[in-house]
């Protein structure tokens, strides 16, 4: 009884292995019949592929000759040649498949849902791809600009512009990564982005201030400060009038590189030629008067 099992389990793995050889065999034999008969369409894809490959290689290195030319980031032109040459190859073989005969509705069908299913699940990772396309292309700002962020109030002097993040080093050297979205998304303030910015300056004077005399004073500071523009204007003038005295502003321009050290430097001048002229600077004053019990 054990030998008659197995007997016919040897008998039925021989039969399967004769069924999958021919199976084998009738796949071969389609393929050939296929290929006898589809043999020119093959040669016709083959060559459309050859040819296809050398035109998008054509196409990119003109399309590195316009990015040059425009002065484009490399970080930009290589991530746009990249784009152009999948798209190219996806192009020339979908095109080729089409030649020999095999039907491209279903496979660009399940492409372009493979696509959504994948935008939608890097949608912040896109966003920061784009936007990195978008500062590089547009240049809201470069590298080694002063900028502001105003959606979560960062700033410092950008260090590098990546294509996802942009990176900032604040003024007491910390290292900030922002997301290219965000910056793209909001609004935020170039501090150095033109070559010369006004310098605003506001203090306090007694009511009883020589006005004459204290333009003077301040109109000859300015002139004698190299770092202020001459060719631009400086005015001084009453801003405010408040309960202990008058509130003056200062305006004047230097150049971006100077801003600071010119603002605190006129400060400090205009405190110190106040005292050297005896122009009075108010402060709130507190009288407490004493009086003595049944007085």
């Amino acid at each position: 009884m054990i030998l008659e099992t197995t007997t016919l389990s040897v008998s039925d793995a021989a039969a399967n292995v004769e069924q999958s050889v021919d199976i084998v065999k009738q796949t071969m034999d389609d393929i050939v019949k296929w290929l006898i008969n589809k043999s020119g369409s093959v040669i016709a894809a083959i060559v459309f592929i050859f040819i296809g490959i050398k035109i998008t290689g054509l196409f990119i290195k003109l399309a590195k000759r316009g990015f040059d030319r425009s002065k484009i980031d490399n970080s930009v032109a290589g991530f746009l040649l990249s784009v152009i040459r999948i798209i190219g190859y996806i192009l020339v073989f979908i095109t080729a498949a089409t030649i020999v005969g095999i039907e491209v509705t279903s496979f660009v069908a399940i492409l372009g849902t493979a696509s959504m299913a994948i935008g939608l699940a890097l949608q912040g990772a896109l966003s920061n791809l784009a936007g990195g396309v978008l500062i590089l292309l547009l240049k809201p700002f470069k590298v080694g600009d002063y900028i502001v962020e105003n959606n979560g109030h960062n700033e410092g002097i950008v260090q590098s512009i990546d294509i996802f993040y942009t990176r900032l080093l604040t003024h007491d050297n910390k290292l900030v990564v922002i997301p290219n979205g965000t910056l793209t998304n909001s609004s935020l303030i170039n501090v150095t982005s033109e070559a010369k910015r006004k310098l605003e300056v506001t203090i306090p004077v007694a009511y009883n201030t020589d006005i004459k005399k204290m333009k003077e004073v301040v109109n000859e500071i300015l002139t004698n400060d190299a770092r202020v523009l001459d060719n631009e204007p400086k005015d001084i003038f009453i801003s405010s009038f408040d309960d202990s005295g008058m509130t003056i502003a200062i305006r004047a321009w230097a150049s971006t590189s100077d801003y600071w050290s010119t603002l605190w430097d006129l400060r400090e001048k205009v405190k110190a030629a106040f005292d050297e002229n005896e122009i009075e600077i108010p402060y709130n004053r507190l009288e407490v008067e004493m009086r003595k019990e049944g007085k």
